[in-house]
């Protein structure tokens, strides 16, 4: 299988910093193409949300650069993947908790991280970012961690209350400012014809699941182009609807 990626991050119509940072990208492995890409959303004052986000862009590449060539062959195993993924979360909310309390600053950031090996994804998630999958319906491939989303999970608020909750916004746990974090990990086949796509928070308040299956169904993504367009067109139609958060997005095609 081969793969189009792009990505489109946007500052947003009110904040003056970007706190996002995104990453996607290819690499050779056994004969075949596959596909790393990593979303994370910072937070914190005085632009520090965007030095937590930025450090766990730069930790899950140094994996893939440097890690995930010894993993791969005929003993590659999920679990020592998602062992892997693991120690990098819990070693990097040590490094940005300490970081934070040595200079009285709170800051922390969400990960959503996705790589496609052998036909297959595998997923790490901790916070509110998203994976997605496009076919020919949508389907989201995480669950937020948050106070809606565990409202949601005990029946106490229904979907319809979720969307306009005041504290939709407010994450059980992430990266940097939580005690310890307990990352979900997700896994699942690959076929052709499929569109994947990581996106913070800001990116899909607004728009609807059928908006997005709408731009990013995969029939339409002929091209990194065409794809990147998609992406712009999104993140426009966010703001024109007024999202104040920054907005980002990875879109990944199956060929």
């Amino acid at each position: 299988m081969r793969f189009l990626i792009t990505a489109h991050t946007d500052v947003g119509i009110k904040k003056k910093t970007n706190q996002d940072s995104v990453v996607v990208t290819k690499a050779m492995a056994k004969g075949q193409e596959c596909v790393f890409a990593v979303l994370c959303d910072g937070m914190g004052g005085l632009a520090k949300g965007e030095v937590a986000s930025a450090s766990v862009i730069e930790a899950f590449m140094k994996w893939f650069e440097n890690v995930f060539p010894n993993m791969i062959g005929d003993n590659f195993k999920k679990e020592d993947l998602f062992a892997s993924w693991g120690d990098i979360a819990t070693q990097m909310n040590t490094k940005i908790g300490s970081y934070g309390a040595e200079n009285s600053l709170s800051l922390g950031t969400t990960l959503v991280t996705l790589l496609i090996y052998e036909n297959k994804y595998y997923i790490i998630n901790i916070g509110d970012s998203r994976a997605y999958r496009f076919s020919n319906a949508t389907t989201v491939l995480t669950k937020d961690h948050t106070y809606v989303q565990r409202e949601l999970d005990m029946g106490r608020l229904t979907p319809e209350e979720a969307l306009t909750h005041p504290r939709r916004n407010v994450l059980l746990q992430c990266i940097g400012a939580s005690p310890f974090v307990e990352p979900d990990f997700y896994n699942g086949d690959v076929k052709p014809n499929e569109v994947y796509m990581l996106c913070s928070d800001g990116f899909r308040h607004i728009i609807t699941e059928s908006e997005m299956l709408s731009v990013f169904e995969p029939s339409k993504q002929v091209n990194v182009d065409a794809m990147k367009n998609a992406a712009v067109y999104l993140t426009n139609l966010n703001k024109y609807r007024r999202e104040t958060d920054n907005i980002s997005v990875v879109l990944i095609k199956s060929e």
